[in-house]
């Protein structure tokens, strides 16, 4: 079980407007990818306590804004970088890659107890902590050094073995050139499905 503090109750009035437009029972996300990583990943998404974070990405992937962005930061033993909607996309110069988000306000950051092991998911930023909009990232290995300084809202259940198969950056801090691997499709998915409706006959048994 998760045991974590999430400082979002400021935020009242936003994150309820968020919430509400937010796909109903969506607690996972699952992404295809292509390059010299093939495969899919399956990642569990943490919404009670990255809130905001889980509404932005669920919303990104059902708007098929990630189809086709690459992993433009990749760094050997510590973590794949991708969801730069703006200069990400397949085709796109991979000079500003990393540099952009997507059409939504930045998020405020949603820091929690939760530490980066191997597979969790990050929220990307710049030096400001409220910065956060498209871009995330999965950990190789352990990040003690990310705890709270970095949103943490996800964590890899399936597919780590795709993640540790993405090209790497040979670039400036990990920056990958020529053709870097891509996520070809993302799915938002219900890992609460409602429960399935008893038979004719037990729910008569029920009932006596």
């Amino acid at each position: 079980m998760r045991k974590a503090t999430a400082p979002w109750a400021a935020f009242g009035p936003l994150l309820a407007a968020l919430l509400a437009a937010a796909p109903i029972g969506a607690t996972g996300i699952e992404i295809d990818v292509a390059g010299e990583a093939e495969g899919t990943i399956v990642i569990d998404l943490f919404e009670d306590v990255a809130p905001l974070h889980v509404e932005r990405i669920t919303t990104l992937a059902t708007e098929g804004a990630y189809d086709d962005i690459v992993f433009h930061r990749v760094i050997d033993g510590f973590m794949a970088q991708t969801g730069d909607v703006e200069f990400g996309g397949l085709g796109q110069d991979m000079r500003y890659a990393g540099r952009g988000g997507s059409t939504y306000d930045d998020l405020p950051a949603e820091f929690s107890d939760l530490s980066f092991e191997r597979g969790t998911l990050g929220m990307a930023r710049s030096q400001r902590p409220d910065s956060a909009n498209s871009q995330f990232f999965i950990v190789f290995e352990a990040a003690s050094h990310l705890n709270g300084q970095y949103t943490v809202f996800g964590q890899v259940v399936d597919g780590m073995d795709v993640v540790d198969m993405i090209r790497r950056g040979r670039g400036r801090n990990g920056a990958v050139t020529g053709e870097p691997d891509r996520m070809t499709a993302v799915r938002v998915l219900d890992f609460d499905p409602e429960p399935p409706e008893p038979e004719e006959e037990d729910a008569e048994e029920a009932s006596e």
